[in-house]
């Protein structure tokens, strides 16, 4: 018999022959193939052959909880050999274990039994030489307790953060009492501010007014020299500053001994101004119920942080809620702004916790398109923490009088730096429709929202909200500490919204800096009150 295989590969013949000899000689064109090669090829095949199938074996008579050497190599290299899926060697009564509910008491029981560190249970589970079933439960057992510490840890640090930011340091009460003290003694410290030639700027259109509420007097410092130091014209600048009864003294001897010119400094207390002097003033109403309201519906700072379901975020949520600030007439009064100003028509209104790093006078040329409040959103940006709020972040939508009204996935926006078009707010019901609101919300004992003005706000300025550009106004250097330094000193306005005031100890030390370069240092008042840097 002959074998003969056409060049081309594609005709084998076979015929017949005399012998054994004949059968072997294989021919492809004028060539011979070598019995050499023939005889390593088919050994190589049944090697391979041999290999395969020795894997597959192996891999089926293991149990789930052993593997041997070769198993386990059969197990990494059959799915890519064979071409099956890789599955999972992890035994399914571990998965089941670990899902099992966790318990919600405040101590895992057998804690002192718990491995508390890693290092201690592979050495347990080595010496022991326990099975699955066991390892899972220490495991998860070990991981409870961790995260119950790691709970008990932050909201602790939410406690301490609350206390810090809602006392007075001891350095701003010293600086208030020696002004205080100074606008008594001190003629040039109870100066008429503006001076009279300069009265007639106060309600001049054609300037840049911005207005300021804070009874924090070196906030209010800050956010004026950072303005006008970096206004490229100061002369156009009127800021028109905002205070209660207590903090008035302090903040006149301020602005009176520390001068700005040339732009134009008003500061007035609230009894001041005559619409807030006469009869019934709802802000004054509303806060006042708003007090009585969370007096009996408020356990304080140690029932929240005594609530061992929520996540310690929403409780931090919720102590910020109990801060001084939102209880304060300065955080309201904003919703007054046409009444307190009715010869403007328009405003940028700064929160005290801001620092002004450009020229806003841009803002004026700003078309607002009949909108009332230019903001930015808060929904947008590469800062995922801090740009991911919407109208759900802040209004309760399991309360149906909020679900049937609003969106939730709405963008938000931002309080802090806000132009307000206050001709186009008096053509408007939006003070009417934030009263209404916070009527609601004392009647449904404070479950419409939990947090300051800004969630009656996002109701009130519905529909009349003008998207600015983020560059105006970064938020977050008040309770972010990743923010980055560089991204901060490149906006316009940066916001220390939070409960890291630059003014606390608790102030993130590469982002104090921003704050405190517009702070004299060698002033005779910082320095009697030991005010520094860091």
């Amino acid at each position: 018999m002959q074998l003969h295989i056409s060049p081309s590969l594609r005709h084998v013949t076979v015929l017949p022959s005399k012998g054994l000899r004949e059968f072997i000689k294989v021919k492809i064109g004028s060539r011979r193939l070598p019995y050499r090669m023939i005889f390593y090829s088919l050994l190589l095949f049944t090697f391979l052959l041999r290999f395969v199938f020795v894997l597959t074996a192996v891999d089926s008579i293991d149990d789930g909880n052993k593997c041997s050497t070769i198993g386990c190599l059969g197990k990494r290299l059959r799915p890519n050999i064979l071409g099956r899926s890789k599955k999972s060697t992890v035994p399914d009564m571990i998965y089941q274990i670990l899902e099992e509910p966790v318990n919600q008491d405040n101590n895992v029981q057998g804690g002192n039994e718990i491995p508390q560190t890693l290092e201690d249970f592979l050495a347990e589970m080595r010496e022991s030489s326990s099975d699955a079933k066991i390892f899972a439960i220490k495991l998860r057992a070990m991981i409870t307790l961790l995260e119950q510490r790691t709970r008990t840890a932050k909201i602790q640090e939410y406690l301490y953060r609350h206390v810090a930011s809602s006392s007075i340091p001891k350095p701003l009460h010293c600086l208030a009492l020696k002004l205080a003290n100074e606008h008594t003694t001190n003629s040039n410290a109870r100066l008429q501010l503006p001076s009279p030639e300069l009265v007639p700027g106060l309600v001049e259109n054609s300037l840049y007014h911005f207005i300021l509420a804070s009874d924090n007097v070196l906030a209010a410092s800050v956010v004026a020299s950072s303005l006008i130091r970096n206004a490229l014209h100061p002369e156009k600048v009127v800021l028109h500053i905002i205070t209660d009864k207590k903090t008035y003294s302090p903040m006149q001897a301020w602005f009176s001994l520390h001068s700005l010119t040339p732009a134009i400094i008003e500061v007035k207390a609230l009894h001041h101004f005559d619409w807030l002097a006469k009869g019934k003033i709802p802000v004054l109403e509303a806060m006042e119920k708003d007090q009585k309201v969370r007096s009996k519906f408020r356990g304080g700072s140690s029932a929240i942080v005594a609530n061992n379901t929520e996540k310690p975020y929403v409780i931090a949520a919720k102590l910020q809620a109990l801060s001084p600030k939102y209880n304060s007439l300065m955080n309201h009064i904003r919703i007054h702004l046409p009444e307190l100003f009715p010869s403007l028509n328009k405003v940028v209104f700064l929160d005290d916790d801001i620092v002004i790093q450009s020229d806003l006078s841009p803002l004026w040329d700003i078309d607002m398109e009949g909108k009332v409040n230019g903001a930015v959103e808060t929904c947008k940006g590469e800062d995922k923490f801090v740009m991911s709020k919407r109208f759900k972040s802040y209004l309760n939508f399991s309360h149906p009088l909020i679900a049937n009204n609003f969106d939730p996935n709405e963008c938000a926006w931002a309080y802090g730096m806000n132009i307000f078009d206050l001709e186009a707010w008096r053509n408007s019901n939006i003070t009417q429709t934030y009263y209404h609101w916070i009527e609601e919300n004392l009647k449904s004992d404070l479950s419409l929202w939990q947090l300051g003005t800004l969630p009656p706000g996002l109701i009130a300025f519905h529909g009349h909200v003008h998207v600015i550009d983020h560059f105006w106004h970064m938020l977050g250097l008040g309770y972010q500490e990743n923010t980055n330094k560089e991204d901060a000193e490149n906006a316009a306005v940066i916001h220390y919204n939070g409960r890291a005031k630059p003014w606390l100890d608790i102030a993130f030390p590469h982002l104090k800096p921003l704050w405190a370069k517009y702070i004299d240092f060698s002033d005779k008042f910082i320095k009697s009150c030991h005010i520094r840097a860091s």
